[in-house]
């Protein structure tokens, strides 16, 4: 299988992208993995800018073909909030389960379609030769009343997805994998990757796995 690799130090992310991308002949590597040590800013002010970023700038330490993602929760009663601040929302080191209560807390006296919220994820894909090119999903549903689940991350726990009547962070992986928003950009990516990298990845430092 050919390796890539993908930014993030997230090993939960990393298993979602791996069961995500099984049959497309490529695996996913953190940058640890790939003796990258790069600390990106995520300054932009759209997830397409936070995601290119990071791609390109991992792109040229590596001279590898790199993944890059930004998602995150947009709440419409909190005005799209916390959106591309999502990961920094009350700080980076606050554990999601309070940032959890406070997103809830600050639906307190909301009700029902009120609390209509979406996961956003974009991924860029940055390649040796110059090109970029992203993808995007999303998932609606509402801000749940109590946290539940215990799959996922982030604030799975507390999106509720009406259709299928519990959180993403209750959904078995491969339910979740299908309906989620980083699954869909994903599985774009995917095939973007499977049309174009063939040739690129002959030049690849990791080659073969």
């Amino acid at each position: 299988m050919k390796r890539i690799i993908f930014a993030t130090k997230n090993q939960g992310k990393i298993r979602e992208i791996n069961e995500i991308m099984k049959g497309s002949g490529f695996y996913v590597v953190p940058m640890e993995e790939a003796g990258i040590d790069l600390d990106v800013e995520e300054d932009g002010s759209t997830f397409e800018e936070n995601a290119i970023k990071k791609a390109v700038e991992i792109m040229e330490a590596s001279n590898s073909i790199v993944l890059a993602d930004d998602s995150g929760l947009e709440v419409d009663h909190l005005d799209k909030a916390p959106g591309v601040y999502s990961a920094r929302f009350a700080g980076v080191d606050t554990p999601y389960a309070v940032k959890n209560q406070m997103i809830m807390d600050k639906l307190a006296d909301v009700h029902g379609e009120d609390r209509s919220a979406r996961f956003v994820c974009v991924v860029a894909a940055a390649f040796p030769d110059g090109r970029v090119a992203t993808t995007r999903g999303t998932i609606e549903g509402r801000i749940a009343y109590e946290s539940k689940g215990d799959h996922g991350f982030g604030y799975d726990p507390i999106f509720y997805v009406p259709s299928h009547g519990c959180t993403t962070a209750e959904m078995p992986l491969e339910l979740k994998n299908r309906l989620s928003h980083r699954g869909k950009a994903l599985e774009a990516m995917k095939q973007i990757l499977m049309e174009y990298a063939e040739g690129i990845f002959e030049d690849d430092d990791f080659g073969d796995q």
